[in-house]
């Protein structure tokens, strides 16, 4: 499927990230790709493996989990997806996948990112379990059960306790003595994701940031909350 990016990278209910080539020898624009980080639409039609999604005039065609279908408004209704933008360069392809929640892309990005598992195959993947039985399974090593999962074999399963479950950990609670779970939570998650994508296990990230948070109060912000976690390391 060739995507068509706007011609105007600032379009309203579009969200751009830009990377410029560092090798770049000809004028800017030439080098310039516009990475997709979310849209924020009309949903124009929707089907349990894809959506169209209305940008001010323009229609999005992007491939979504069935977790995500389920969350899903009523057609013709405001509707806002974080995204993964993928560019195939040497087909000359693009495609757009689509997540409602944060987790939904993070595991996304997580099974991707092992050799052998698409973007397609990531989707039937988190269409086939919840994210909190998945992390569960990686993080236990349950190969049994992840091999059960949809287009995945043994060796895959193993490859995926060996590769993720360090970053994944298990499922746990992210609320702190004395906070709330709404605001408190999303920071607490925020400020863990942060720490993971510097390169620490899970559940040490788990521990820096709830410790941090017991420091600094509910006050604190995702970036107090990270900074202090670092600093005690």
């Amino acid at each position: 499927m060739l995507l068509g990016a706007p011609e105007h990278p600032g379009a309203p209910g579009v969200g751009f990230c830009a990377r410029v080539s560092p090798c770049a020898s000809v004028p800017i624009r030439v080098n310039l790709w516009l990475v997709i980080a979310f849209l924020h639409g009309k949903l124009a039609d929707a089907a349990p493996t894809h959506v169209v999604v209305d940008c001010n005039g323009v229609g999005y065609s992007v491939f979504i989990p069935l977790s995500s279908y389920d969350k899903l408004p009523p057609k013709g209704a405001d509707v806002k997806l974080l995204t993964h933008h993928h560019v195939i360069a040497h087909e000359g392809t693009q495609q757009l996948f689509g997540f409602v929640t944060p987790e939904e892309r993070e595991m996304f990005l997580l099974l991707i990112s092992i050799s052998g598992i698409g973007p397609k195959l990531a989707l039937n993947i988190l269409s086939s379990t919840s994210i909190s039985t998945l992390r569960s399974a990686i993080a236990s090593g349950d190969t049994k059960t992840l091999s059960l999962l949809r287009g995945i074999g043994k060796k895959t399963a193993e490859r995926l306790v060996v590769e993720l479950k360090d970053k994944v950990g298990a499922d746990v609670t992210l609320v702190g003595k004395g906070a709330t779970a709404s605001v408190a939570d999303q920071k607490l998650t925020d400020a863990i994701l942060a720490l993971v994508s510097l390169g620490y296990k899970q559940m040490d990230a788990h521990k820096a940031v709830l410790a941090s948070a017991e420091k600094l109060g509910p006050a604190a912000n995702v970036e107090q909350l990270v900074r202090a976690a670092l600093g005690n390391a």
